[in-house]
């Protein structure tokens, strides 16, 4: 084979291996939706209570900020609680996708938050979304 030909082959080969790159990561970003529009709320509730109750309240700022709403929600967006810069201006709305790799890492998410909670089984992660998802606006308080 001469030369030219080689280096055709090892392009081919190079453009291959770059396009399964791409598609692994399209397949793990859909395998995160997936889980995330599959999870139950009910357990999410459980979980979120067991995980997240701790600092955060569906309708009070606490530690961290009131949930109800936050699917959908531009981040740092929510009134009456003082987010982290970094958080302020992420420019993220909060969708199943960003929810669970917010909840994988924040500080990999958004550098400079102030969560530091991570939540590592996949299938809590999908739950807890999934809780969220149906917690619709937020109560005006009382």
């Amino acid at each position: 084979m001469s030369m030219l030909g080689l280096g055709k082959l090892c392009l081919s080969a190079t453009a291959m291996l770059a396009a399964v790159v791409v598609i692994a990561g399209f397949s793990s970003m859909s395998s995160a939706a997936e889980r995330a529009s599959s999870g139950d709320p009910v357990r999410g509730a459980q979980a979120f209570a067991a995980n997240c109750g701790a600092c955060h309240s569906l309708d009070a700022n606490r530690v961290g900020p009131a949930l109800r709403g936050v699917y959908g929600r531009r981040a740092g967006a929510a009134s009456r609680y003082s987010y982290s810069p970094a958080l302020r201006t992420s420019n993220i709305v909060w969708s199943a996708q960003t929810l669970d790799r917010w909840l994988q890492g924040p500080e990999r998410v958004v550098p400079g938050t102030r969560m530091r909670f991570r939540l590592e089984d996949p299938n809590r992660r999908a739950d807890v979304v999934a809780f969220l998802r149906q917690q619709g606006v937020r109560s005006p308080p009382q």
